[in-house]
């Protein structure tokens, strides 16, 4: 029978749907921006603010430069989640056939295409901003893409869960790094006080999320899709996932401190505190505990993190 005159075959699209349908539909499941926009714009104002209070420079950037930042950090989300789509296409395939790409509603080329026009216009704000932004850019580039091959040692790397989160992660501070240099490299000064401990931070909160999400109860793990708590079991996983949420603490107070901040060095360790306690089900086998609250608890400690960053220049900005 054919399915040409039904709407959504079995979770598949209709091919008269329009891309940009599709695509919406696509962002809702894959990449929302419900939840990627608030820590993207939050990401972005505590590079720029912690560069200014840094470097003891009164005000903010400018909004079109800010704008530059946050944009230029969501079209490379973007190109993460599309790269993610190649790279875990077979076990998609074969283990979540529910998603949008291996059920058919976008295809890889449609996604490839669409990344390619936001890479484009990151590109051109960049360079329109200043041309020297496309150094860190492209630094940041590189590594993404050596990511996208898994630096050409793919079955070593799965081998080693723990080498394949580090190498992975350092995309973050990379990313910062460049937004911070919307501030400084833009007007060819040198780098920020505090810059090695707010990168710092930024690496360890990115390690809470993501082993914060790839925590599963044994009765949320699905066959062949790779999680941390399969891999080292769920107790130690959820012993590495507070390890990084105190030390995260620990290095964003320490950023906060060294730019002069009074209140994130107390607050950083404490709001840490209180985020790992979500771990505790896992760490006491509690058969209540679900793999969604420690996620949820990353991510909150995301937020905060991105915050608690940019407070030094706000308590500046208000005083």
């Amino acid at each position: 029978m054919s399915t040409a005159n039904l709407p959504e075959a079995a979770g598949g699209a209709d091919p008269r749907t329009p891309l940009a349908r599709r695509l919406l539909t696509y962002q809702a499941e894959r990449f929302p921006l419900v939840a990627y926009l608030p820590l993207i714009a939050l990401a972005a104002f505590a590079a720029l603010a912690f560069s200014r209070v840094g470097r003891g420079e009164a005000g903010f950037v400018s909004p079109v430069a800010y704008l530059v930042c946050a944009f230029t950090l969501l079209a490379v989300f973007f190109l993460l989640r599309v790269a993610d789509e190649h790279k875990d296409a077979d076990t998609d395939r074969l283990h979540r056939s529910h998603l949008p790409v291996p059920r058919g509603l976008v295809d890889p080329g449609e996604l490839r295409r669409v990344a390619a026009v936001a890479a484009a216009v990151a590109i051109a704000v960049n360079l329109l901003l200043a041309p020297v932004l496309l150094v860190p850019l492209g630094a940041a580039g590189v590594w993404i893409a050596l990511m996208t091959r898994e630096f050409f040692a793919r079955d070593w790397l799965r081998a080693r869960p723990a080498v394949y989160l580090l190498s992975h992660m350092l995309v973050m501070p990379l990313l910062l790094l460049y937004a911070s240099s919307i501030d400084w490299l833009r007007e060819g000064a040198g780098s920020p006080a505090g810059i090695v401990p707010f990168l710092a931070a930024v690496f360890a909160s990115g390690l809470v999320l993501e082993v914060g999400r790839k925590i599963h109860a044994p009765g949320e793990e699905r066959h062949g899709v790779e999680t941390y708590s399969s891999a080292w079991g769920e107790r130690r996983a959820a012993l590495v996932w507070v390890a990084a949420v105190i030390g995260a603490g620990v290095l964003v107070a320490a950023a906060g401190a060294r730019v002069g901040g009074r209140w994130t060095p107390v607050l950083a360790p404490t709001a840490s505190v209180l985020i790992a306690l979500a771990a505790l089900p896992f760490l006491r086998g509690s058969a209540a505990r679900k793999g969604r609250s420690v996620e949820t608890a990353a991510a909150t400690w995301n937020l905060l993190a991105y915050a608690l960053l940019a407070l030094p220049w706000i308590e500046r900005w208000l005083t």
